[in-house]
């Protein structure tokens, strides 16, 4: 990799580091700082209790700052983008098409390399492991990006790994999910070899969008690309892995050859319930390398109660939201929004808005949607007119558009996310849609139009109703505008005037037309609707 000094120089090892952009989290009240000594063994029900990050100046015995919750909502992510919150999914798909480069630098330019601890000297037990769900089997350290290289291939891969306590040099970690490390570890299991990894504790965030971010090819590079900068990485003291030069701390070691041997977990998972005991790998550190002032990190993971506000939750809800745009974009001629449900464990639910153009939209919508993003599990479709964000709109559309028997739409044998315990075990499972939209063919019609008050405003355009009505029909509000009334009696007289005359009609929308008809009476224009109460 080139060392040039345009290259290195290009490469801020202080622009991504954590503890900058906690700083900045401070400066937006978005942080609930701590300033007295808080034990360890506190410090997940405080993180849990307020919908703020918490940065922690003294925790545990060590006194260690501790900070969590960085990327605990969509509000902190788009600051980590540096972008305002609207305009998050489209920055993370142009992030995501947009290389940089990754830059080697010397081990006296990385602030990683500050502290250094080999052989003897690693203590994993002065980390700020703590205990983290009520059921856990040891206390965790679950801000973990874990680096490794495929013998097979030479591939860098990055992920997100959790690592629970065991002693001094050895840590639990789960390699069970699919993924590419798991793929990995067992081929090099297969050939009798340890596998050399390091984790990076005390990420930017954008780091994590990253690591969990799928794609072929350099995974490293992807951090770099997220961050729409060059990124700093330096060797690993005991292995051959780069890992970012930037970040807090650093874990060297390996997996050992031996395979799945030892019992790990409980562990609150993404769903909001536990991931049973299994069989994992065991992590051996051989050393830990440091800034002079790290910053400890630890996420919010798991935790139903305020499941919407944990790392994981919000950072695939973003990813979620950005894929289910670019899935519609090439199925719907006018999608407008998406916003995927924090609250549903995994994300597995997202709401869609659009403007109808055609018969079935929302429907090809649904079917696409469930093609191309496997974790979703219920998808709402609603048009135009109402805010997906609005609890309150959303019932009411639920409750006045949807019909069981016509608008659910039920997909069966699809995967579903392995963690899901509704699954039972299974991995394939049912799907449903909800097509909340009007039917295309009565859009407009006025028993499907939303009712609300008139908002008045503009100067008079006429001096008399029938000028108004000469340029078309119109809604008797609209005509109350369109001649500049702040009262409105007037104006229902002067109508009356015109059926006195013989000179008006109306829709069956209900609009004023000029229409010839019998002197005294209101001539009907077209047909009126069928009134299902009429009994006719």
């Amino acid at each position: 990799m080139p060392k040039s000094s345009p290259a290195i120089a290009s490469a801020d090892a202080e622009k991504f580091r954590l503890r900058r952009f906690v700083e900045r989290l401070i400066d937006m009240g978005e942080v609930e700082v701590h300033d007295e000594p808080v034990p360890l063994t506190k410090v997940s029900a405080v993180i849990e209790s307020t919908r703020k990050a918490v940065l922690f100046r003294k925790a545990g015995p060590e006194q260690v700052e501790l900070v969590s919750k960085t990327a605990g909502s969509l509000e902190r992510l788009a600051a980590a983008f540096d972008v305002k919150r609207d305009q998050l999914n489209a920055e993370y798909d142009k992030r995501l098409g947009t290389p940089q480069p990754v830059v080697e630098v010397p081990a006296n330019a990385a602030p990683v390399r500050q502290v250094v601890l080999q052989g003897k000297d690693v203590d994993l037990a002065r980390l700020p492991f703590h205990p983290q769900h009520a059921f856990d089997g040891s206390c965790y350290m679950s801000s973990a990006i874990d680096f490794t290289i495929d013998p097979a291939t030479g591939r860098r891969n990055v992920g997100c790994r959790r690592l629970s306590l065991r002693n001094r040099h050895e840590a639990g970690t789960n390699v069970t999910a699919p993924s590419d490390l798991k793929r990995i570890y067992q081929a090099s299991v297969a050939r009798g070899e340890k596998l050399p990894i390091s984790f990076a504790v005390g990420c930017h965030p954008l780091d994590f969008v990253a690591a969990s971010t799928r794609q072929s090819g350099d995974e490293l590079s992807m951090i770099a690309n997220f961050r729409a900068a060059a990124l700093p990485v330096v060797k690993s003291l005991t292995n051959d892995i780069l890992v970012p030069a930037d970040a807090e701390m650093i874990l060297e070691g390996y997996l050992d050859e031996r395979g799945y041997v030892e019992p790990e977990g409980p562990y609150g998972e993404y769903m909001g319930y536990y991931g049973s005991i299994h069989m994992d790998p065991v992590f051996h550190c051989t050393a830990i390398s440091m800034r002079r002032d790290v910053l400890h990190h630890t996420l919010l993971h798991g935790s139903a109660n305020v499941i919407d506000q944990t790392d994981s939750t919000v950072i695939t809800a973003m990813r979620c939201e950005a894929e289910a745009m670019r899935v519609l974009k090439t199925v719907v001629k006018e999608p407008l929004a998406v916003v995927s449900r924090s609250r549903a464990g995994g994300s597995n639910t997202l709401r869609v808005s659009i403007r109808q153009t055609a018969e079935g939209e929302a429907r090809t919508a649904i079917t696409a949607l469930f093609e191309n993003i496997m974790r979703l599990k219920h998808i709402y479709v609603f048009d135009e007119d109402i805010d997906i964000n609005d609890e309150g709109q959303v019932e009411w559309a639920m409750g006045t558009r949807f019909q069981a028997d016509r608008d659910l739409i039920v997909m069966t044998g699809l995967r579903g996310m392995t963690m899901d315990p509704s699954l039972d075990g299974r991995k394939t499972g049912a799907k449903s849609g909800f097509d909340c939209t009007i039917p295309f063919a009565r859009k407009g019609q006025i028993p499907l139009t939303r009712c609300g008050a008139k908002l008045f405003s503009g100067p008079a355009r006429y001096q008399t109703v029938e000028q108004a009505l000469a340029s078309g029909p119109r809604f008797y509000a609209d005509i109350v505008e369109l001649l500049g009334s702040d009262d409105g009696r007037e104006i229902a007289c002067a109508i009356d005037e015109l059926r006195v005359k013989g000179r008006l009609g109306r829709d069956r929308d209900g609009r004023y037309h000029l229409s010839d008809a019998k002197p005294g009476t209101t001539g009907i224009v077209g047909e009126l609707y069928h009134d299902p109460n009429d009994g006719t």
